[in-house]
């Protein structure tokens, strides 16, 4: 995995879903299904990316994106 970092906008719950992170990528690419870190320290993977309704295998420098994320919660 290349270096990645997105600042987060905003995080919210689906139900069915999980925990979606939004923002845009600063830096990177970032594939479906590869791992993550929060704050540098949680690891999580990424099972689903999000942009404008569609749904792209990866996200890149300069995307606006939603990240569903397993295993993390709304407060993490």
């Amino acid at each position: 995995m290349d270096d990645f970092k997105m600042v987060v906008d905003d995080i919210f719950f689906i139900i069915g879903r999980g925990t979606v992170v939004t923002g845009t990528v600063e830096l990177g690419t970032l594939r479906k299904g590869e791992t993550v870190l929060i704050n540098g320290s949680r690891s999580c993977v990424v099972i689903a990316i999000e942009a404008f309704r569609k749904a792209p295998y990866s996200a890149k420098q300069g995307d606006n994106v939603g990240l569903v994320l397993a295993g993390v919660t709304k407060e993490e």
